[in-house]
């Protein structure tokens, strides 16, 4: 099981290829483009093996929700969304700004938050009512008027009291493919979105990517990850905890530890044949042990760049100086800090977001956020004055470009007295 890993093979294992699925959801893709609804309810019954009503969840199924949830775990759910809803307020920009930058030129921004956004929340090998508070809350922060949610069914009832502690305006019995095809494309129930989030499994994934151009999406997100640098200092029951922590989200799960020291990569194997042997969901564990291993690295600058080339979703930092190492970081999703900062607190309480980029997105992606549901707009206020302090600078370069009309439009307000 523990071994130790040829990195560049391994991160070129965890990145996949969508291309081998590209075509089935192509295919999917346009039986909803073609049949809407129709089309939801068949592959709704030939994949999920439910057969379906309705689409949409009704008022009354979310109060009967609450009938199947205990009042410890709204009250759980209700504390995570309040620290993350803590959080990402943290993140929202000012409606506008404007600053003078010369007499009678005020330049800056005006931020708008998107009209109608969906989320993408897993199902079928376990709930995840986290994943709608982090796809929600920031959207409801943000300002969003119509947030929706797809789901697979049978819909948990912690998904759905999730949803309605989190504010989310329709709730759809739809998963896969087909699900990111409805809210892209629309159909007669499902009105389409501008954008959306979420994590999903490699048809998911496929689909967003293909759908890109009708609807915008947060970024690729698919099975989970975690890398964690470690030195002497570590506690190898804490790391093979987080790496078995992660590995039971999905069998292909990828999970690494990149050391300086052999000694403790010893200890966390033993460790880790320790607490897999008394670990539920051992039918998804033992398939992602393919996916595990370690690195060593010569020293702690070494596994720094090892780290920044894996861009993992997660990481963490367990050395004896972590905040010195940290600065060393580049590329990951989502940072935790020092021994105590388990991954899982991420996943629903410490109020920082777990939709993040998977399979090294996370080089050129930030993790969801507030400003993933908004957009920004430059504005400009140019007064007499400050059309006089630009005025030159405008029309020399427009007549340079050959854009003569550009120049007169300046030109012709300068003469106006």
């Amino acid at each position: 099981m523990w071994k130790q890993l040829d990195v560049e093979r391994w991160n070129a294992r965890r990145k996949g290829s969508l291309s081998d699925v590209m075509a089935p959801v192509r295919e999917i893709v346009e039986k909803v483009r073609s049949s809407g609804d129709a089309a939801l309810y068949e592959l709704t019954e030939r994949f999920d093996k439910v057969k379906l009503d309705r689409l949409r969840v009704t008022d009354a199924e979310v109060q009967e929700a609450y009938s199947s949830v205990s009042p410890a775990l709204v009250d759980a759910l209700r504390a995570a969304e309040a620290n993350i809803r803590a959080f990402h307020q943290l993140q929202r920009p000012a409606d506008m700004w404007l600053r003078d930058i010369a007499p009678g030129l005020s330049v800056g921004v005006k931020t708008t938050p998107l009209r109608r956004i969906g989320a993408y929340v897993p199902g079928g090998r376990a709930a995840y009512p986290s994943t709608v508070l982090m796809c929600a809350v920031p959207a409801m922060v943000a300002g969003v008027r119509e947030i929706i949610m797809c789901t697979p069914p049978p819909v948990n009832p912690l998904t759905l009291v999730a949803a309605d502690i989190a504010g989310v305006h329709e709730i759809y019995k739809v998963g896969g493919a087909q699900a990111i095809a409805a809210m892209a494309l629309g159909t007669d129930t499902i009105a389409p979105v501008q954008k959306i989030v979420g994590p999903g499994n490699v048809y998911v994934t496929a689909a967003k990517m293909m759908l890109r151009d009708e609807a915008d999406i947060d970024f690729p997100a698919g099975p989970s990850e975690i890398a964690i640098l470690a030195d002497e200092s570590a506690e190898p029951s804490f790391i093979a905890a987080d790496i078995l922590a992660q590995a039971e989200h999905d069998p292909n799960a990828a999970c690494i530890l990149v050391t300086t020291d052999q000694v403790l990569a010893n200890k966390v194997g033993r460790e880790l044949e320790r607490q897999l042997a008394r670990s539920d969901r051992q039918d998804v564990l033992t398939r992602s042990l393919d996916n595990i291993g370690y690195a060593l690295a010569t020293d702690l600058p070494s596994a720094a760049e090892v780290i920044n080339m894996i861009a993992p979703e997660h990481l963490s930092i367990q050395v004896s100086d972590p905040l010195a190492v940290l600065s060393g970081i580049q590329n990951a999703g989502s940072i935790f800090v020092g021994r105590y900062a388990a991954v899982a607190c991420g996943d629903y309480a410490s109020g920082t977001n777990h939709v993040l980029p998977t399979a090294g997105y996370a080089s050129t992606y930030s993790g969801l956020d507030v400003m993933h549901f908004m957009k920004r707009s430059s504005v400009q206020v140019i007064k007499r004055d400050g059309l006089e302090a630009i005025g030159d600078t405008v029309e020399m370069l427009a007549k340079a470009e050959g854009l003569t009309a550009h120049a007169r439009s300046v030109n012709i307000r300068r003469q106006k007295r």
